[in-house]
């Protein structure tokens, strides 16, 4: 098949969406088909400090376009970066018609694409992420609208687990028997144990976007917390996002020397694994998830997991069989967790064990990919929805056109 994939993001920017981007990708260019990948990047100082940017690089057997995203960086104009996203799908499939239309996330990438395909007639595969249903939908009306059209009209839904289909619904009112559940996946080849072997306290490791929304500031309070019990411990912090800043400056505040957190900054993605390897708990106190894909990557490497009972982790995490969770937002409760690893040390390493032969066996990119494959099949040579109109009402007030990033 001749398969259009429109991301929200790819490398060099580090997100969730670009390790699922690049791991489809590979699955699809290795089962013969001819893809072509539409990423839109941020090009700005700012978008390139909290989120990483610039045009996305080459992948092995894919033809690669990258579309800087010029509205939304200059004034939350989502509406030009959609028009172009529509444009250019258009002149691909101009040159050689495409088959799928596969939009990862429902907005504004998954709207662009559902233009698109009523103007060309191909059908559309969209992947709800995490913020299509958490946030994305309760901002505004403009997007409220344009969501519900997407789960209406979209000819196939691919959405992480059971628990993110329910907040969907709840949120959008879209019919949950529109979605199919393909869960989140790792590159088990990759993403490896490390030796274990280390002198000096417990290592705790936070990795992903530095976001008061996946609770980075709790596990910084939760930190704090532990410190004044007398716990030791050494923690990590790694990535770029929003709170950068505000994560230093709180545990300025507590403080905590450089022996007991470190803020490590961007990582290239072919470094990630071996940050892993020099863990030995990973900690994930966000407030919702798609489905994690951190989670993932730290159980294949072989680290006690702590997060949360929130949408997305519950369906990979079950407390005290593969991981320890705790209420997002109960700092207290983080802490004692934590601790608790730290402590025991035969329940770190059964939980690390525990985990570890869990990914192997359900979460493998090869049994993903041929899930989502398997739905291109099912829509292939379908008509798309036409049957919806492609004005959207004007909603000035959306809380995403002044901070763009976080949509």
């Amino acid at each position: 098949m001749r398969i259009c994939f429109v991301s929200r993001r790819y490398f060099p920017a580090i997100s969730g969406m670009s390790v699922y981007a690049q791991n489809l990708l590979r699955e699809l260019v290795a089962a013969g088909h001819d893809v072509t990948m539409i990423s839109q990047y941020r090009g700005d100082a700012f978008g390139t400090r909290v989120y990483g940017g610039g045009p996305p690089p080459p992948v092995p057997g894919v033809t690669v376009i990258g579309l800087e995203q010029i509205g939304e960086q200059t004034n939350g104009d989502f509406e030009r970066d959609i028009d172009t996203m529509m444009a250019t799908i258009r002149a691909e499939h101009a040159k050689a018609p495409f088959d799928i239309l596969h939009a990862q996330y429902g907005y504004p990438t998954g709207w662009a694409t559902q233009l698109a395909a009523k103007a060309i007639g191909v059908p559309t595969v969209v992947s709800i992420q995490g913020g299509d249903g958490h946030w994305v939908g309760s901002c505004c009306e403009t997007h409220r609208v344009a969501m519900c059209e997407v789960l209406a009209h979209a000819n196939a839904l691919l959405i992480g687990g059971a628990s993110f289909v329910a907040e969907v619904c709840d949120r959008l009112g879209s019919d949950p028997a529109r979605f199919t559940i393909v869960p989140g996946a790792v590159d088990t080849s990759r993403f490896t144990p490390g030796s274990g072997d280390h002198a000096g306290p417990v290592r705790l490791f936070y990795h992903g976007r530095v976001d008061r929304r996946k609770g980075v500031l709790d596990f910084i309070d939760a930190l704090g917390l532990m410190r004044g019990q007398g716990v030791p411990f050494e923690a990590v912090i790694s990535g770029i996002g929003p709170d950068v800043d505000s994560s230093k400056a709180r545990a300025a505040e507590l403080n905590l020397s450089e022996a007991e957190i470190r803020f490590t900054g961007y990582a290239d993605y072919d470094t990630v694994p071996d940050l892993y390897r020099h863990a030995d708990v990973f900690v994930s106190p966000t407030y919702a998830e798609g489905f994690s894909n951190t989670i993932l990557e730290a159980m294949a490497a072989g680290l006690a997991v702590v997060s949360t009972h929130s949408v997305g982790v519950s369906d990979c995490l079950r407390d005290g069989e593969n991981g320890l969770m705790v209420q997002p937002g109960d700092v207290p409760a983080l802490a004692q967790a934590l601790t608790r690893v730290i402590e025991d040390r035969t329940l770190r390493e059964r939980l690390a064990r525990d985990g570890l032969e869990e990914c192997r066996r359900v979460y493998s990119w090869g049994a993903v990919g041929r899930q989502i494959m398997d739905v291109y099949r099912a829509v292939a040579g379908s008509r798309p929805a036409t049957d919806f109109s492609g004005d959207l009402p004007h909603d000035p007030t959306c809380r995403f056109r002044a901070e763009p990033h976080l949509l």
